[in-house]
């Protein structure tokens, strides 16, 4: 199992928002790329970097030119989502080096975007952000509340061709409440995709538990990184052991 450890990018520093919202923020870093290299420097195998400001539907340069500096210092690749509603969005995220994207909002409000960016980039290359309060999915940095499942939204996806998922209890977020190992299981087997389960993570407890599931491909980890409450050495070292 990959231990993603998550740089979240708000008027391009780091931050960590609690369930996602835009008044709850702790900021970790004026140095993006300095934290990156941290990371990358401890073992990790892949980034994810989020643009917050692009996922809220704001101004994001700031975010953007912090995503060309981490790519152009880090060895591993960065998987990055936020904001990315259109072709044009996509295309310029591979163009700055990005390995992987991740689409969230436009899955749900124009799904064509998602078989367009599989036939036009790879299925390996597009991976689609489900974002779930209580179930129901989440949309535009999670401020609108669809009427749509967690788990129809995925096998609606897996019938365009997406393979993988990042799957976000918007509810745990932020909260180190722990991870719902079993639900993110129960998603990936409903829709047979993989999933990389994001949200929550209170321990290297919680690393355990996914890892018992086959189906979980990766697991993102932000706040208690940054805290020194779990160590991204050890993380990875359990991923790799149980």
């Amino acid at each position: 199992m990959i231990i993603f450890p998550a740089i979240d990018l708000r008027n391009g520093r780091v931050v960590r928002l609690q369930q996602g919202r835009a008044d709850a923020e702790t900021k970790y870093s004026d140095d993006p790329a300095q934290i990156a290299m941290r990371w990358q420097s401890e073992g990790a195998q892949w980034l994810h970097v989020v643009n917050l400001d692009g996922a809220f539907g704001e101004a994001s340069s700031a975010n953007l030119r912090e995503l060309s500096g981490i790519i152009s210092i880090a060895k591993i690749p960065v998987q990055f989502g936020g904001g990315l509603r259109d072709l044009t969005s996509i295309a310029t995220a591979f163009e700055r080096g990005v390995t992987r994207v991740v689409i969230g909002t436009a899955a749900i409000e124009n799904p064509q975007l998602v078989s367009d960016a599989i036939a036009r980039f790879g299925a390996d290359r597009i991976v689609v952000g489900i974002d779930a309060r209580d179930g129901m999915v989440a949309t535009r940095g999670w401020v609108a509340q669809s009427q749509v499942s967690a788990i129809d939204l995925a096998i609606q996806m897996r019938a365009r061709g997406i393979t993988r998922i990042v799957y976000t209890d918007i509810t745990r977020d932020g909260m180190l409440r722990g991870i719902d190992a079993d639900a993110m299981a129960r998603l990936a087997r409903a829709a047979n995709v993989r999933v990389i389960a994001s949200g929550g993570v209170a321990n290297v407890n919680d690393v355990i538990a996914l890892r018992a599931h086959a189906e979980i491909e990766g697991v993102i980890i932000g706040q208690v990184l940054y805290t020194g409450a779990v160590m991204l050495k050890e993380a990875i070292e359990i991923a790799r052991i149980f």
